[in-house]
């Protein structure tokens, strides 16, 4: 997993939640970071993204790295500063979640489980 977010306390609180909850996780505080590591050949089975970084709206960038990577992992963006013009690029997008900040713990990973699971599923009807 791969949580990018310029709030270096925001990230770390991530961190630890998703790492309690047995995911491997790596972490970008910026967008230009985060290219680098999508880039650099590891495999992110999810791509969480804040959305308004150094630039507005610059997290669409690091989702649009991750549409391309195979196979494409779980993608989400995260925002504390939603527009219908920033939510509807994300969706133009086709990512996988959306979610506000803050963000409902619980529900987040609930949605993370239920993709993880839909994508595993599809891999492997994909592969018969």
């Amino acid at each position: 997993m791969l949580i990018v977010d310029d709030e270096v306390n925001v990230a770390f609180t991530l961190q630890m939640v998703f790492e309690s909850e047995g995911y491997k996780v790596t972490v970008a505080h910026s967008c230009a970071q985060a290219l680098k590591k999508l880039t650099d050949s590891q495999n992110f089975d999810v791509v969480m993204t804040d959305l308004n970084m150094e630039k507005e709206d610059i997290g669409l960038d690091v989702a649009r790295a991750a549409q391309r990577l195979k196979p494409k992992p779980v993608i989400v963006v995260c925002t504390g500063y939603a527009s219908v013009s920033n939510l509807g690029s994300a969706l133009d997008l086709r990512v996988d979640y959306v979610a506000t900040k803050p963000a409902d713990l619980p529900e987040l990973l609930g949605a993370l489980r239920r993709l993880m699971a839909l994508r595993a599923n599809a891999r492997s009807t994909s592969s018969r």
